[in-house]
């Protein structure tokens, strides 16, 4: 297994990663946000529509 930070081989003292640096590396981009999941709703300009009862195929 290598360090998600910087590719070394990791340690087991400090698994995954392969120093108390590069732990520290991580935690700090934790607390700045720097890991964040993209929103899907950003780029969106209309809500979407709700769902219909009529089962596809069959018109409304």
């Amino acid at each position: 297994m290598s360090c998600p930070v910087c590719a070394k081989p990791a340690a087991a003292a400090y698994r995954p990663f392969c120093s108390r640096r590069c732990a520290d590396v991580d935690l700090a981009r934790w607390l700045n946000e720097s890991y964040r999941i993209p929103d899907a709703a950003a780029g969106e300009d209309e809500p979407p529509e709700p769902p219909s009862d009529t089962p596809p195929g069959r018109p409304q």
